[in-house]
């Protein structure tokens, strides 16, 4: 059973590391943007409220599929920022009430906290998809050293801890965005007012949501590190999928 769980890549020795999208761009494109357009645009003078709303969104957007075009695979990440870009779009566009903003904005992580841990019954738990990603870990020194130390057990076990606090990260998150629109979004949808508080959740996302999950996700991070360390034998630096070729 342990072995399902962290199971070796067959290529990971000869696949090169996958570049990485720059943060910048990725902050710029996702919330910078589209916060200055709703809600600096939004006025009859510029855009006008509506086209605000699809101008604004169609950035994430885009950069959703560069990021496809680039890696020829769909991230997850960046499909459910589409998936969550287009709903928000969809609700602001049919003037719906702004409850059902807050709704869908607890419900994505939310899910995603519900689907971790209904991953442990099955053979891949997502917490291997979310944080333990063979370009940064060194997979197969890992699998061989739990095997000698009969440490897959206690390793499934470290897992599972870890997966709870990742879940509860979602659920942090649910909370906080669900706050947030509430808190915000007090105006009549279909209104200036309505997009420029839109603009400013979407800015104020960053700081009140993304900052806390990183701190809690960077806390499992270590947790799973310090639980290989002890459980493995290994150093920091062999755990990690570093290139000691250069050096």
């Amino acid at each position: 059973m342990s072995e399902h769980h962290y199971s070796s890549p067959s290529q990971t020795e000869s696949e090169a590391p996958e570049k990485q999208p720059s943060l910048l761009w990725n902050l710029a494109f996702n919330l910078v943007i589209p916060a200055l357009i709703l809600s600096k645009l939004s006025g009859n003078e510029f855009l006008g409220i509506k086209l605000a709303i699809i101008v604004a969104l169609a950035f994430p957007i885009a950069y959703g599929v560069k990021d496809f075009t680039r890696a020829g695979k769909i991230n997850f990440f960046s499909g459910l920022g589409v998936v969550n870009v287009s709903l928000t779009g969809g609700i602001s566009l049919l003037e719906l009430d702004a409850i059902y903003i807050a709704i869908k904005e607890a419900s994505i992580p939310a899910l995603l906290g519900i689907a971790t841990l209904l991953s442990l019954k099955t053979s891949q738990p997502l917490i291997n998809t979310f944080l333990l990603n063979k370009s940064v870990l060194n997979i197969q020194k890992i699998t061989n050293a739990l095997t000698e130390n009969n440490s897959h057990p206690a390793f499934d076990k470290l897992l599972v801890n870890a997966s709870w606090i990742l879940a509860g990260s979602f659920f942090l998150s649910a909370l906080l965005n669900y706050i947030l629109a509430v808190v915000l979004l007090t105006a009549d949808p279909g209104s200036v007012e309505f997009n420029q508080q839109l603009g400013k959740m979407t800015a104020l996302s960053f700081p009140v949501i993304s900052l806390p999950l990183m701190v809690v996700l960077t806390a499992d991070l270590f947790y799973i590190f310090s639980g290989i360390k002890r459980l493995t034998g290994m150093p920091l630096e062999e755990i990690l999928n570093v290139d000691t070729e250069k050096k």
